[in-house]
């Protein structure tokens, strides 16, 4: 009988494929995120480091918002851009709460998890305490959260200022929180069956000017626009102005193609500029017809036109942005026209009190203000520097998303850290009703929320273990709802006293967020990794939704004025604090 043959191995990945299983995948999934987590734990609360953020073009960014900073960086670890991912959707659903969600992610939710997997504690007994623990924490939030009314402008501002007083524009005190709750009030629409639509992105422009004081800061009655008028013995100041929007060209048509025109005569030449004059004075009368006082389109205006809407005393402003186009049908109530022919007295807007065209430091602005019940407004930024504005930018769009949650849900909840000392109280006290090893990863969640009071003491200087014992032992107490943080001060205050509140929305979103991306990750258990260079290409592939900023013009991809855009890569950005 012959002896049994060995039979040879059987490859089925390829040999560069690395390959990671069971605990060992969880823990590096675990590291890597408390490694980039790490980054922004110093930026929460108002006394916040900044990160200044190097590219190798030479581009630098210094900020302390978290969705900011995690956008630049450049990371390969899939856990670790699967959190970044985390941070941008927690930003474009509510605004704000892109620090707390990262550091309750990833610095706590999975930090805590890991003894647990080193007890032998399957992934999914932990993911189960921590969905149970999740819908609890949610229903003990609403019973915290109370109303606002929404009519007293300074109960709104105590929340929004909450939010962007942990920013760098808070050495401004209420002039953000102000800018934000106006702006998003003009922009405001209520539809017949009460629901409220709230579309800043798209009808609240933020213009950012160089130089200037900072008092020069405003809302506009109405919109701005880099711009100036075609010719220059056209009216630059008009009151009540009668204005007509079009998406046409007031030019001659070209051809589609190339086309070529032999001409043997010369009164035959004649009749073909002829021909173009005529043309152009057909669309000019259609205009002229509805007795506007200014028209704005979004394509080219000849030499002809000009000459012609002159003539009839009719400012023209050309080559203008859909999107700003849009922001002034709102204010105006124009009706944006695709042919001349189909113009129409309905279509002309007369809601605008005053045109202007001013210059503002080097360049000239069109301001179209007084406007009556506007529906769009431009947020006009003045500052020292270019970096002073991107940062004040930055700041004024959480200010923007605050504000937007308060009008959408008017709830209310103790910042500072107060809410989840609450939570984490509460939670304590319902694991002892657990049975089983659930009640270990229940009683985990519990911990992890006390990481944001914990934060917030160290990053502003206090005595961590002393102000948390002291934390913990008023909300043991009856009647500690309210005992929070002064991120300032690092002592224990009474939040709601000192008017730090956050609202409703966000604190429900990052507690849901974080919680299901924590689940989510402890359910991994093998990451498989080998592509071929071939495969690869040259260099890591930048994701489509990172290339631009997701508001303002920049989601309607239309080009910028600058005559070269800039392209930001952030292949091998450095991350360095500032004090």
């Amino acid at each position: 009988m012959m002896g049994m043959q060995q039979q040879p191995g059987v490859f089925v990945l390829n040999k560069n494929t690395k390959r990671e299983q069971g605990r060992k995948a969880q823990l590096t999934n675990i590291q890597a995120g408390k490694t980039v987590a790490g980054i922004v734990r110093t930026t929460l609360g108002p006394r916040a480091m900044l990160k200044m953020l190097l590219d190798p073009m030479g581009g630098i960014v210094m900020t302390n918002d978290g969705n900011a900073i995690l956008r630049e960086i450049d990371v390969t670890h899939p856990a670790a851009k699967n959190m970044i991912e985390l941070s941008r959707a927690q930003d474009e659903e509510v605004g704000d709460g892109t620090t707390s969600v990262i550091i309750l992610a990833w610095l706590e939710l999975l930090s805590v998890a890991e003894p647990l997997l080193e007890k032998k504690l399957h992934p999914t007994v932990i993911v189960s305490g921590y969905m149970q623990a999740l819908e609890d924490a949610l229903s003990e939030l609403k019973a915290i959260a109370h109303p606002i009314d929404i009519s007293k402008p300074d109960a709104m501002r105590e929340i929004v200022r909450g939010a962007v007083g942990t920013k760098f524009s808070s050495r401004w005190g209420d002039l953000i929180s102000d800018m934000a709750i106006k702006a998003t009030k003009i922009v405001c629409i209520e539809k017949p069956d009460g629901r409220k639509e709230i579309d800043i992105k798209r009808y609240a422009k933020v213009e950012k000017i160089s130089g200037g004081e900072l008092s020069d800061c405003q809302v506009l009655a109405g919109v701005m626009f880099n711009k100036d008028i075609t010719h220059p013995r056209m009216r630059r100041i008009i009151k009540n102005p009668r204005v007509v929007l079009l998406d046409c060209p007031l030019e001659y048509k070209k051809g589609e193609s190339q086309a070529n025109v032999e001409i043997t005569k010369e009164s035959d030449w004649e009749k073909l500029l002829q021909q173009e004059e005529d043309e152009m004075r057909k669309v000019c009368d259609d205009i002229i017809k509805v007795k506007p006082d200014v028209v704005i389109t979004e394509k080219g205006v000849s030499d002809l036109a000009q000459h012609f809407l002159l003539k009839a005393n009719i400012s023209v402003i050309r080559r203008i942005r859909k999107t700003d186009n849009n922001r002034i049908a709102r204010v105006t109530g124009a009706h944006i026209c695709n042919r001349t022919e189909e113009l129409t007295e309905s279509m002309v807007g007369t809601k605008c009190g005053l045109f202007q065209i001013k210059k503002v430091g080097e360049e000239y602005f069109t301001f179209m203000t007084e406007c009556e019940d506007p529906k769009a407004c431009s947020v006009v930024l003045r500052g020292a520097s270019r970096d002073v504005l991107n940062e004040m930018e930055r700041n004024l769009q959480d200010a923007f998303c605050v504000a937007r949650n308060l009008l959408l849900e008017p709830r209310m909840l103790p910042g500072g850290g107060a809410t989840e000392m609450e939570l984490a109280a509460r939670l304590k006290e319902k694991s002892k009703a657990i049975t089983g090893t659930r009640q270990y990863a229940y009683r985990a969640v519990a911990d992890a929320l006390e990481v944001i009071p914990r934060s917030l003491a160290h990053n502003c200087g206090a005595d961590v273990v002393r102000v948390m014992t002291d934390l913990r032992a008023r909300h043991a107490a009856q009647g500690g709802v309210n005992m929070g943080i002064d991120g300032l001060k690092g002592v224990v205050a009474d939040v709601k006293a000192l008017g730090i509140m956050d609202t409703f929305a966000v604190k429900q979103q990052t507690l849901r967020t974080a919680a299901e991306a924590a689940a989510m990750l402890l359910r991994i258990d093998d990451i498989i990794s080998g592509i071929s260079k071939k495969k690869r290409g040259d260099g890591p592939q930048q994701p489509a939704h990172e290339m631009d900023e997701t508001f303002g013009d920049a989601r309607d991809g239309w080009p910028n004025d600058d005559p070269a855009p800039s392209i930001r890569t952030t292949n091998t950005s450095r991350v360095c604090a500032l004090g």
